[in-house]
């Protein structure tokens, strides 16, 4: 009969009808059935959500270490202009910088 009935309401009721049509052995079986199952819905739902949660914190991590790269690439372009403004040799610049001889002279 499953599938047969395209209202929801009316498979509830002949669903519900089945399960009280079982033996008191079976009705246990099928009551144990039914928690094994929603424990495992549980135990997926929570990996999901800690996997997401984890993702998420390395994802900021990430974020965190190119931002903090990123500031210590442009306080370096800076510092390279300002010494080049004051005349230091290149080698010099690229010694306390770590900028590339081409990066400095672009400047």
């Amino acid at each position: 009969m499953e599938g047969k009935y395209i209202n929801p309401y009316t498979n509830r009721l002949f669903e519900q009808a089945e399960i009280a049509k079982l033996s008191p052995e079976e009705r246990f079986d099928y009551e144990e059935s039914v928690k094994v199952y929603r424990d495992l819905l549980n135990v997926v739902e929570t990996a999901r959500q800690k996997g997401e949660q984890s993702g998420i914190e390395i994802g900021r991590a990430e974020g965190r270490a190119e931002g903090r790269a990123e500031g210590i690439r442009l306080a370096n372009v800076e510092n390279a202009r300002k010494m080049k403004a004051d005349g230091l040799n290149s080698e010099t610049i690229i010694r306390y910088t770590g900028l590339t001889e081409d990066e400095i002279n672009a400047l």
